[in-house]
């Protein structure tokens, strides 16, 4: 499989004014005027009623998505959607009526997708720090699956579950040791971090052993996650054939055929127009088979592949549109200089450039731009020199104070993770849809933040 390798977008490239297609909402045009539409919004629109910074969600680019991700692997049922990259009410909605399970990672997360009404039974809890709280709501709530990340949590369910008189169906989280090729911050199955059981010195089928003989838990199947945003399948493949072998070693021990292996998440997508996003059907169809082969090599029936993404379907669904506000020439030597443009959030709002050095595709969609290409760097307008959103492109130098500049991709791992860093309130989020536009959650405002304070 090829990789593409990331590079700060460059106008020498391709024009300013044309929206990578792979990058962009499946449902994003530029029109003839150079305002930019989703799903036949103008983006101007949406910001003149709602302000920005904005989340401009394409609602059926997330819905096609899971659909996408539903046939690849064979049933809705088969895909969690993993509901930290991005949650609110509406899109509990959206995953529910597409089929989708829904994973979960903290107690709140759990409460947002029950206030939405989402079926319990089609949710999976994951953390590697559940309180006895927490695990309490789980059990009443009647959720489908509890991911198990250490002993000490399995014997906390234990005692829940059996103060509760219920039986809870269980995965547990293993550590294959499988090194993906990702950020350290986001590598999640090697040995030196903090999640899973480790498969490697046995401690993985200890507690599967002890699942199996709780009379308060019922083990259904194993958990295991190489990292987020990877481009190299065979990752995937080598985490599924090393824990196959543990469900061969619980069929030995414990006679007990295992029917789930949920491989996680971590596909890669698209954020600049020289990359490509992981090709998701093609993997399926790789991974599915290894499975099959692997599983009867070991003589044992071959689980149910249960996988869990989250930036995949939020993540091109959605822009975050910004308003240009002082720009300023900076020398950066002698003869050299370069152009900032400051926007009106920045880090609060989209933490992952200073947090990962992640790139993003920028452009100006209220209207076409042509002036000379020259060096610039957007930033946002928090007191932190690291409050950079585009580090290094070449853009035209026509872009102007009041021109909107939309930073595709934003769709997860944004919002989910905004601030209120400068006491900057979190921007409003809307979903488009046949030309209409939806409010999902308001914009955060001072009286919001010190409503909190006694």
């Amino acid at each position: 499989m090829t990789v593409f390798v990331s590079t700060p977008y460059s106008t020498d490239e391709g024009d300013f004014n044309e929206l990578p297609t792979h990058v962009w909402p499946r449902n994003a045009k530029r029109e003839e005027d150079g305002v930019v539409t989703i799903a036949g919004v103008p983006l101007p629109e949406i910001v003149a009623e709602y302000g920005s910074p904005v989340v401009v969600v394409d609602e059926d680019d997330f819905r096609s998505r899971c659909r996408d991700m539903a046939e690849a692997f064979r049933a809705p049922e088969n895909v969690h959607y993993a509901s930290k990259a991005f949650l609110t009410r509406h899109i509990a909605h959206w995953v529910d009526e597409e089929g989708l399970a829904l994973d979960v990672a903290s107690e709140n997360e759990l409460r947002i997708a029950l206030a939405a009404d989402f079926p319990p039974e089609r949710i999976t809890v994951h953390g590697n720090n559940k309180s006895d709280e927490f695990l309490r709501l789980c059990v009443d709530s009647r959720v489908g699956h509890v991911v198990i990340d250490s002993h000490q949590e399995l014997a906390q369910l234990e005692a829940v579950a059996r103060e509760a008189g219920v039986i809870q169906d269980v995965f547990i989280r293993v550590k294959p040791g499988v090194d993906a090729h990702t950020h350290e911050f986001i590598a999640t199955s090697h040995e030196d971090q903090k999640f899973g059981i480790s498969l490697a010195t046995g401690d993985a089928l200890a507690a599967a052993v002890a699942a199996i003989d709780s009379d308060s838990l019922q083990l259904t199947g194993l958990h295991c996650h190489v990292g987020s945003q990877v481009f190299d399948a065979e990752g995937f493949k080598l985490a599924a054939e090393r824990v196959l072998g543990l469900y061969a070693e619980v069929w030995k021990t414990c006679g007990v055929a295992l029917g789930y292996l949920d491989l996680g998440g971590g596909y890669g997508i698209a954020y600049m127009s020289g990359e490509q996003p992981l090709d998701v059907a093609a993997v399926a169809r790789d991974l599915l088979a290894s499975v099959q082969d692997v599983a009867d090599e070991l003589g044992i029936a071959a689980p149910t592949v249960v996988v869990e993404p989250g930036r995949a379907i939020a993540g091109p669904s959605a822009v975050t549109v910004y308003t240009a506000g002082v720009i300023k020439e900076v020398d950066t030597s002698f003869t050299t200089s370069r152009r900032y443009i400051a926007v009106d959030g920045g880090m609060s709002d989209n933490i992952r450039p200073a947090l990962y050095g992640a790139l993003y595709d920028a452009r100006v969609v209220n209207r076409f731009v042509d002036g000379d290409n020259t060096d610039t760097r957007l930033v946002g307008s928090h007191c932190e020199s690291g409050d950079i959103l585009v580090e290094n492109a070449k853009w035209p130098n026509d872009i102007s104070s009041g021109d909107l500049i939309a930073l595709a991709a934003t769709g997860a791992y944004c919002y989910s993770m905004a601030s209120n860093y400068n006491a900057f309130g979190r921007p409003a989020v809307v979903s488009v849809r046949g030309g209409q536009i939806t409010p999902m959650v308001r914009r955060e405002t001072v009286e919001d933040l010190l409503a909190r304070e006694y």
